[in-house]
């Protein structure tokens, strides 16, 4: 379940002169599919089963019946409307996507939308009108370095301030020939953890 997918239903239900109709159905299936996520995260886990076990037979029991009848759903409205209206525009999104839609129901693992995804990326695409301004290529490279050292220390869970401020000290102390590995977000994470 994208992002873009629910602000296309959304932005269709704006646009309609009366509230309500086919944009408020499609957004009631996206809360039954996230009612079905937040039953498998209350959900005790029994003995022997793990949470992505859970997570994957409750998508199968609740989430799959949902799928299928917002796809039937999605096909018998499709002829009925403006294909290049926003409802239109979101329907067609919607069924063109759908193998990927699904996708996340066969694993556990995966989750039901991409969200951590886009919020790790914003800053990526936040910065894209400003990379169009760096002098050089050089620059471009090094701001491009600098973002990508920042997302990797959130991913590992550190404080990039903290990390950048141990690595700019620590830095300077090393030869220029020394292996600086050790510096690297992933195995300060590991140091830092150890006891």
């Amino acid at each position: 379940m994208t992002r873009k997918l629910r602000l296309q239903f959304t932005d269709a239900l704006k646009a309609m002169k009366k509230p309500g109709g086919p944009p408020l159905q499609a957004l009631a299936f996206f809360e039954a599919l996230y009612k079905v996520e937040r039953l498998a995260r209350e959900t005790d886990v029994t003995k022997g089963e793990t949470r992505a076990d859970l997570t994957r037979r409750l998508r199968q029991t609740h989430s799959l019946p949902v799928l299928a009848a917002f796809r039937k759903w999605l096909d018998d409205l499709a002829p009925k409307v403006l294909p290049k209206g926003k409802l239109g525009k979101a329907i067609s999104y919607t069924r063109n996507q759908w193998d990927y839609l699904i996708r996340y129901v066969e694993n556990g693992h995966a989750p039901i939308d991409n969200n951590l995804l886009e919020r790790d990326i914003r800053p990526f695409c936040t910065g894209r009108n400003s990379w169009l301004f760096s002098d050089t290529p050089a620059g471009a490279k090094a701001s491009a370095v600098v973002y990508s050292l920042m997302l990797t220390c959130r991913a590992c869970g550190i404080d990039p301030y903290v990390w950048l401020r141990f690595v700019l000290t620590e830095l300077p102390q090393r030869p220029a020939e020394d292996d600086i590995t050790d510096l690297l977000p992933f195995n300060f994470a590991k140091a830092q953890a150890a006891p």
